[in-house]
């Protein structure tokens, strides 16, 4: 047990340090604010932080995952009608100067709706569940859910329910396609999705 929370520890401090390396893209921001305010607002907000939680927080993600995941909604691998509705019409170079607008923007700082959730979901986020196989949130996402450029998502100050709803698609494996978020989702319960969500939505 001790050896799988040094392991954890070992990984968000690596992923931590990845940060202050985090590689440069083409992208330009100014032509990505133009398609933004035009097609991206309405839903994701101005300056990427959206109002709605159905809808996430794109503010601060990381560059290469928001191009990607773009790419995903467009060839319909990542299933979701509006948003490929939204990237069909988007040019490689458009889905690169949009993800690089929305990943210079600075995210606003989110408070857990339900604070009775924080002590499960920081469990759950730290040091994970033994029982279960389900492995501490923060080895992959960082301590304060920063992520890791190229391959973990940005999750701090980004909706509860918007991420209850990633976990349940992963789990499901019909929208989403990740096998190992699939198998982590899959070993999860119901609670322990909402209570790590809560948790992840206050971290900043």
């Amino acid at each position: 047990m001790k050896g799988k929370m040094l392991l954890a520890i070992a990984a968000a401090a690596l992923a931590g340090s990845a940060l202050a390396a985090a590689p440069v893209y083409k992208g330009d921001p100014a032509k990505g604010k133009l398609i933004v305010d035009q097609v991206c607002a309405a839903c994701h907000g101005a300056d990427g932080n959206s109002a709605a939680s159905a809808n996430p927080t794109l503010a601060g993600q990381h560059q290469k995952y928001l191009y990607e995941q773009l790419k995903a909604f467009k060839a319909g691998t990542r299933k979701n009608p509006i948003m490929m509705g939204m990237a069909s019409p988007l040019s490689d170079d458009d889905m690169w100067n949009v993800s690089a607008y929305f990943s210079q923007q600075k995210v606003k700082p989110r408070e857990a709706a339900d604070k009775t959730q924080m002590p499960l979901g920081k469990k759950l986020y730290t040091g994970g569940n033994f029982s279960t196989r389900v492995p501490a949130c923060m080895a992959c996402h960082g301590p304060a859910g920063a992520g890791m450029p190229d391959q973990f998502p940005r999750l701090g100050a980004q909706h509860a329910a918007y991420i209850v709803k990633q976990l349940n698609d992963f789990k499901a494996g019909t929208d989403r396609q990740n096998q190992t978020m699939a198998d982590i989702a899959s070993r999860m319960s119901d609670a322990e999705m909402k209570a790590v969500a809560e948790y992840v939505s206050g971290l900043r």
